[in-house]
């Protein structure tokens, strides 16, 4: 420290004062990846023979099967998509006297695009963009065009589910449902329109923006995702989420990307097994791939290197990391039965479970709330993890 003074001294002195002119030192972030066995297993052989999977490969598939919609569910879908993105397709094209709103372009997207829906869930996402701006009034009216005209279309179908009316209209836009699927029609807008949202008059600002990121996520995923592996690890990852709440705050978009992550990224570039890919999962999310200093997932989608899961509050990250870790403890017991829900409950990543002879004591959350004596620097770590990204995008850019 010494030297460094005085060299740091002597150069703002032959500058000609006393005082230094090297600028303020700033602290770079600079992410780091999680410790990943599938990476370095060249230099990290295993000592062990090798672990027969085929009763975890086997489950997997089962699991998969029990999840995913029938023939029938899939028909239903997909004969309700093609009536409503028709009726939308001619608004487009040819609106007639319908002048409330002028629409720019109808898209599929979600689960049921992506070819990960879920069996008892027969919900398919349709992104309607608008040229004009999206009022409430205009979403009402176009809710009740498509309504009429899809009543002539399909003059020899119920299109009611249950005691409720044809059309619920929401704040992301509108509901059409008959008797077997729904067809959610989101409402966005042109880029260019965002700025000129006005919350009074117009729909929300982030959920126009929402609607227009699943356009983009779809498309990424057509294009980068389309291996049924991929497929079939978000299905039971999506599966286990719904039934494990400490996974609440995973986003299906999340779930896409490490599914993707843990299938596609690995030195031979070639699809993992199932069976690894899963074990991959709960190594990487235990290793702390979203928590905070990690490299994360970068979304694909964005600008500027924006990570994944900085969305995730940090009380959030904390959980999601000691829950795997404690999954990954039960799954190395041969409890994957209980993880998938094939058998019992979820009981063990809370209380004190026994695997085999072994002993797995769920783990404790690490990240405390700040309390008042140290709320100042607890704001300033919350506000630098914040600025995680805005550094990291401007250090990359400049390279």
């Amino acid at each position: 420290m010494v030297r460094g003074v005085l060299r740091g001294g002597g150069r703002g002195m032959r500058g000609g004062g006393g005082m230094s002119t090297r600028p303020p030192f700033k602290k770079q972030f600079i992410p780091r990846h999680p410790f990943d066995i599938t990476l370095a297993e060249m230099v990290f052989p295993k000592c062990s023979p090798v672990v027969d999977d085929s009763a975890l490969t086997a489950a997997l598939l089962k699991r998969n099967q029990d999840l995913s919609p029938t023939p029938a569910e899939q028909t239903a879908i997909g004969n309700l998509v093609t009536k409503v993105q028709a009726v939308l397709d001619n608004l487009v094209v040819a609106p007639g006297d319908f002048n409330t709103c002028q629409l720019e372009e109808v898209r599929q997207v979600g689960s049921f695009k992506k070819g990960t829906i879920l069996s008892g869930n027969n919900v398919a996402d349709v992104v309607v963009i608008l040229k004009t701006l999206p009022t409430k009034e205009a979403c009402d009216a176009l809710a009740k065009k498509v309504e009429a005209d899809l009543k002539i279309t399909m003059k020899t179908e119920v299109l009611t589910k249950g005691d409720q009316n044809t059309i619920k209209i929401h704040d992301r836009g509108f509901d059409v449902a008959n008797s077997q699927a729904t067809v959610r029609i989101l409402i966005a807008t042109l880029p260019q329109n965002l700025r000129k949202l006005e919350p009074e008059i117009h729909l929300d600002h982030k959920v126009m923006t929402g609607h227009l990121a699943a356009i983009r996520h779809t498309r990424w995923f057509e294009e980068n995702a389309h291996h049924s592996s991929i497929k079939v690890l978000i299905r039971i990852l999506k599966d286990l989420i719904a039934r494990f709440e400490e996974f609440f705050p995973l986003t299906s978009w999340m779930i896409d990307l490490i599914a993707h992550l843990a299938i596609m990224n690995n030195p031979s570039r070639q699809a993992l097994p199932i069976n690894l890919a899963f074990r991959r999962v709960f190594q990487l999310l235990s290793a702390g791939l979203f928590l905070p200093g990690s490299a994360g997932i970068t979304d694909p989608t964005e600008p500027g290197h924006i990570r994944v899961h900085t969305a995730l509050t940090l009380e959030q990250q904390d959980l999601c990391c000691y829950t795997a870790q404690t999954l990954l403890r039960v799954l190395a017991h041969g409890g994957y039965k209980q993880i998938l829900g094939m058998e019992g409950t979820t009981n063990f990543v809370r209380e004190m479970s026994v695997w085999n002879g072994v002993v797995v004591s769920p783990l404790n959350p690490v990240y405390q709330k700040p309390t008042d004596k140290n709320e100042g620097d607890a704001e300033e770590d919350t506000e630098m993890i914040e600025n995680e990204n805005e550094d990291m995008g401007s250090d990359d850019n400049g390279d």
